[in-house]
């Protein structure tokens, strides 16, 4: 996948993760905010690694 999907999906699963914690949060369901939580990490993940891939990218294009 390229830097701009991982990024694209990493901002998809924050704000995913962010409506679940908030539905969780409201209806009082720690399970939800739970996975909400993760699914959050998971898209900040994602976002770091797209990151990562341009700064590769761009050394290489440096050399």
């Amino acid at each position: 996948m390229s830097s701009t999907g991982d990024k694209m999906k990493g901002k998809a699963n924050e704000g995913m993760g962010k409506v679940k914690q908030g539905i969780g949060e409201a209806t009082d369901n720690p399970r939800l905010k739970g996975e909400g939580q993760a699914q959050e990490l998971k898209g900040d993940a994602q976002q770091v690694k797209g990151n990562v891939k341009d700064a590769v990218k761009k050394g290489v294009d440096k050399a």
